[in-house]
């Protein structure tokens, strides 16, 4: 269970990676986003690494909560507890975003782009939830890797100790939270919906 978790988390990591990657580029604007998004797209959107991709995430969310399940009443060290509420954080979070998506293209026959990802976000009273959903999704994602990172990292890299390389890791996860609220939110200054993405936010 824990190797089927392990590599099925480095395949979903990847592309986390570079969806974070694409929000921070939100900072150039929504154009640019979406020009950068339909890039990406024609690598996740492969039929194959899609199915791939899917395949990953659940086994990622029936995994994740399995291992909650057996370890949350044995561990003891703060990072362990990081590791497991982390996990548990995204498995929720993969299960609700990843539904949202499908149902956005399925459903409501949109494109699940940049409006449709910011529409909760830049819309009171929905991003009194959505920012915290969004915020503790970037900030496990990177809670989980620094307390995995903490367990296996025996050696100095950098002139950093393992546990300052740890700490690091929480920092720029944090850093780049902020910068990707930044960027979805037009500068923290909102964004203006097109109109077919009003039905996100009962407009």
């Amino acid at each position: 269970m824990k190797q089927i978790h392990y590599f099925s988390g480095l395949l979903i990591a990847l592309f986390v990676g570079l969806h974070l990657f694409n929000h921070l580029w939100s900072i150039m604007g929504a154009a640019e986003h979406i020009s950068m998004m339909e890039s990406l797209r024609s690598i996740y959107r492969h039929r194959l690494i899609e199915v791939l991709l899917l395949l990953a995430v659940v086994i990622q969310i029936i995994s994740g909560i399995r291992l909650f399940i057996s370890k949350r009443e044995t561990v003891a060290s703060s990072y362990d507890k990081l590791q497991i509420w982390s996990g548990l954080y995204l498995a929720i979070f993969f299960l609700i975003h990843v539904g949202a998506v499908f149902m956005g293209r399925l459903v409501l026959h949109l494109d699940t782009n940049f409006y449709f990802g910011v529409a909760g976000l830049n819309t009171f009273p929905y991003n009194l939830f959505f920012v915290p959903y969004y915020g503790l999704a970037i900030l496990s994602f990177f809670g989980h890797i620094a307390a995995i990172h903490h367990i296996k990292m025996k050696q100095p890299l950098l002139g950093l100790t393992p546990s300052q390389q740890t700490k690091s890791i929480l920092v720029l996860g944090v850093i780049v939270t902020i910068l990707i609220f930044y960027g979805l939110t037009n500068h923290f200054a909102g964004v203006k919906l097109p109109a077919e993405y009003g039905i996100l936010v009962g407009k």
